[in-house]
């Protein structure tokens, strides 16, 4: 559905992003990370049309994005970082002239607000004045303006940034409501919600692509020991940590606090039972004791940061 290929932007003499080449297949929900400045938006605006890449080329359900830039248009929902509201305009208006934008059909644009005032949860305030409205809300309607045209695609860039958690947690129920029906890329600093939202990512380092994968997939190939967590009902004493930290295929500790703590250990070492065995010598009472799979967060930090650092 979505064909990038060797996509590259300049800036003048800076290179934003390098020799992009991915895929992204129908109804999918792909995240898209980086850090900042890492090329994220620049691609983001290159798909949409907003200005054209320096070299290589993309394909959106088989159009160009240059040849064939009207029919792309029709086909991508876009919410950027800044929703484009008009701040004095009521909801309802302001959709009106989203799909006369969008080339909506004149016949079909009432039908068309209110299609995406009834997906959005807006018809409670479709009266309301924009700029008088909540951050959730505005966001909700920012998604509205991008539904407006029944778009194949959506792409959105940092849909909950400034939320509160409750205003998170419900765009993030909408936008799973749209993920039934729709291709979406999705850009956000908050890892969470792009574990919970997506099924694959991809990530983005300093304008070239880091990695492209399933999260499972991720974890797998960059997973190079695995982390136990232990909890115990008595305290641990410096003696007992460092007679830990020397358990064959004990690679590092981290403590939490005076009965927490957990440890990194070589795969396959089956240190759970020496664990256990240590726990059982010492009367220390095991509260809990389990694998900790790896986060995304542990994913993003190691694909970039470290990276950063090695070429450094």
């Amino acid at each position: 559905m979505i064909e990038i290929e060797n996509l590259t932007k300049y800036y003048g003499p800076r290179r934003a992003i390098n020799n992009l080449s991915f895929r992204v297949e129908r109804d999918e929900v792909v995240g898209f990370l980086g850090p900042n400045g890492a090329g994220k938006s620049t691609t983001m605006n290159i798909l949409t049309g907003i200005f054209p890449a320096s070299s290589g080329s993309a394909r959106i359900c088989g159009h160009d994005i240059v040849e064939e830039s009207m029919a792309v248009r029709k086909l991508i929902g876009y919410l950027p970082e800044n929703p484009p509201l008009y701040q004095d305009m009521t909801v309802t208006r302001y959709l009106e002239f989203a799909a006369r934008l969008r080339q909506v059909p004149g016949k079909n644009i009432r039908a068309s607000v209110e299609r995406a005032l009834s997906k959005c949860s807006l018809n409670s305030v479709s009266g309301r004045i924009i700029g008088r409205l909540s951050k959730g809300f505005q966001q909700r309607v920012g998604l509205a303006q991008a539904l407006i045209h029944d778009p194949d695609i959506l792409i959105l860039d940092e849909p909950t940034i400034g939320l509160d958690p409750i205003q998170i947690i419900e765009i993030r129920k909408l936008i799973q409501e749209l993920a039934a029906s729709h291709t979406i890329i999705l850009s956000s600093h908050i890892l969470p919600e792009i574990t919970q939202i997506c099924k694959r990512v991809i990530i983005l380092n300093e304008g070239e692509i880091a990695a492209v994968d399933s999260l499972e997939g991720l974890t797998s190939s960059l997973r190079k020991s695995e982390r136990l967590f232990l909890k115990v009902r008595k305290h641990f004493t410096e003696e007992m940590i460092e007679s830990l930290k020397r358990l064959p295929g004990a690679l590092a500790l981290l403590q939490d606090g005076s009965n927490e703590l957990r440890l990194d250990c070589e795969l396959n070492s089956d240190l759970q039972d020496a664990i256990a065995r240590f726990c059982l010598d010492h009367s220390l009472g095991i509260v809990e004791l389990r694998a900790e799979s790896m986060s995304l967060e542990d994913i993003f930090l190691k694909l970039t940061l470290e990276e950063k650092e090695a070429a450094q």
